[in-house]
């Protein structure tokens, strides 16, 4: 017999949520296959069985919080259940049709485990959220129950009186004059981006800065290259690398944006690991891309795009998501304009890119054209940078991706 404990995560991790069992008891487990997937505020691990066997018994369900080393699932040795009361009872043998009988009554039992419904983790635990049974919400036609279903269930109108779900147990519905209203209890991941944003807002003296990049001669030599740029490196030829490459020529000559406070002390990092922010359905993840400094363009388009897949798979490692002396984030994927973003603490900078968008450009005093702008924002710590350092970095971010030869010469 083996004890299923919730696994060492990282130095700052102590707890988790089950956000889904991938075995139940009785079901077979091979040694190293996996029995249960926990959330964790950074990110979901899956934790695997250290022997083979037959789960014996759950000891949490979806939705609890466990701490590191506590037991969750027991798992006993060999291929058989372990035995009950009941069958530890000397009986006379049935007769044939006893036999029969009895196993007529057990497999509905077992149909039930094969009729559980096939969902996706984001889906399971938006159910939970709302207190949905998964078998009562309907399938696509592959039988596969997904998050829009989910959310396509819980707004249509109730039949009859349902059930009050375990959130609304916990925590009544205040007065809200009879308007409708939906109550969702925050994720662990979603609880921990809350608290650090406000952490860093409360701690850092928090400035952004504007410029706008006419981003004509990258596109049109993104346009020239990209068909032997992906038949030469198997991966896309995107703007990320050349913001990316940018930004670590500008880390370079403005050292204190590559930095960070420690008490009284402002550690300066001699390296450039690029956290570049990633949205998925459990809220944003920022992943960091190591050394882009040694990195050429294929490299980091190809670490982006794998990093960018594990994040939305929910299969990022804590490795993935540590460190990182910068980062960079990308409204304009969802067609954001302007905006300020918000310092990935114990960072002090962070860029924001935005929208493509042509607008009317004047090339000198008589002559006007539509060219394609980008707002970018520069926000940092005031604390250890200066407007001047501030403004010269977004300058040179912006003078690299406008003559992006000099950008290919400083990679």
């Amino acid at each position: 017999m083996a004890e299923i404990k919730v696994p060492e995560l990282a130095e700052s991790i102590t707890e988790g949520t089950i956000a889904q069992w991938l075995k139940q008891p009785g079901d077979y487990v091979e040694k190293g296959e996996y029995i249960v997937e926990l959330e964790t505020d950074k990110v979901n691990v899956e934790v695997i069985s250290e022997e083979a066997g037959t789960i014996q018994e759950l000891k949490a369900d979806e939705g609890d919080t466990v701490e590191v080393g506590q037991v969750i699932a027991i798992v006993g040795a060999g291929g058989e259940a372990p035995a009950t009361s009941e069958t530890k009872e000397e009986a006379p043998a049935p007769k044939q049709e006893e036999k029969k009988e009895e196993a007529t009554e057990v497999a509905p039992a077992k149909e039930d485990k094969k009729n559980r419904p096939i969902a996706s983790p984001a889906a399971r635990k938006l159910a939970r959220e709302k207190g949905i049974d998964l078998s009562d919400v309907p399938t696509d036609p592959l039988g596969r129950v997904r998050k829009q279903d989910i959310e396509a269930y819980s707004n249509k109108p109730a039949e009859a009186p349902s059930k009050p779900s375990v959130q609304e147990k916990k925590a009544p519905a205040k007065k809200d004059d009879g308007k409708p209203v939906v109550r969702e209890k925050m994720s662990r991941r979603r609880q921990t981006i809350a608290k650090r944003l406000v952490e860093v807002q409360q701690t850092a003296a928090m400035l952004t800065t504007f410029n706008e990049i006419d981003m004509s001669k990258v596109m049109e030599l993104r346009k020239r290259k990209k068909d032997k740029f992906f038949d030469d490196h198997d991966v896309r030829l995107g703007f990320m690398s050349f913001f990316t490459k940018a930004v670590v020529a500008a880390l370079k000559k403005f050292p204190y944006v590559n930095a960070e406070i420690d008490g009284d002390e402002i550690v300066l990092k001699k390296f450039y690991d690029v956290g570049v922010a990633v949205s998925t359905d459990d809220g944003l993840v920022v992943p960091v891309v190591r050394d882009c400094e040694r990195k050429n363009f294929a490299e980091i388009e190809g670490e982006i795009m794998e990093l960018a897949t594990k994040a939305r798979n929910n299969k990022l490692s804590l490795g993935d998501l540590q460190g990182g002396s910068f980062t960079i984030t990308n409204g304009g994927v969802f067609g954001s304009l302007l905006s300020t973003p918000i310092l990935n603490g114990p960072q002090v900078g962070i860029l924001g890119m935005h929208k493509i968008q042509l607008r009317p450009v004047a090339i000198d005093k008589d002559t006007m054209e539509n060219r394609p702008m980008m707002y970018i924002a520069l926000s940092y710590d005031h604390r250890i940078i200066d407007g001047k350092e501030a403004v010269g970095f977004l300058a040179m971010v912006k003078d690299l991706l406008e003559n992006p030869e000099d950008l290919l010469l400083e990679g």
